[in-house]
């Protein structure tokens, strides 16, 4: 038996505006369950075997979480929404020479996760002098 991962939570305060956050940032589908403080978050298709997540209320005090990389059609466009809408970036852009460009980022509540774009011609700048 392979472990997969079966789906991911975000945790916050304010889970409305939360909600929104992600709703404009990737384009997801997050509904209220009934009756419950929780959302539901679909991230793709339903004909698409995407992976599925919730948004609830945050259970522990701290940062205790796994850093989940997120495709991105533009890294940079991505990171000047990200901080136009209240978010931080956390490590800056970076490459994976030849592969892509990557970035962590935190949304409004401070949650951290990373964003990922895929680019064959990706390589590290060189440091100023």
């Amino acid at each position: 038996m392979t472990s997969t991962v079966t789906h991911f939570e975000i945790y916050g305060d304010d889970l409305d505006k939360l909600a929104e956050f992600y709703k404009e940032l990737f384009g997801w589908k997050i509904e209220k369950a009934a009756g419950l403080d929780y959302f539901h978050i679909r991230t793709g298709p339903p004909e698409v075997a995407a992976i599925r997540g919730g948004l609830l209320n945050r259970p522990i005090p701290g940062p205790r979480s796994w850093v989940h990389y997120v495709s991105v059609n533009s890294i940079d466009k991505t990171i000047d929404l990200v901080q136009s809408m209240g978010g931080k970036v956390v490590r800056e852009k970076a490459a994976v020479p030849k592969v892509a460009w990557h970035a962590i980022v935190e949304d409004p509540e401070g949650n951290i996760f990373a964003i990922y774009q895929n680019d064959p011609t990706a390589f590290p700048m060189p440091e100023p002098d």
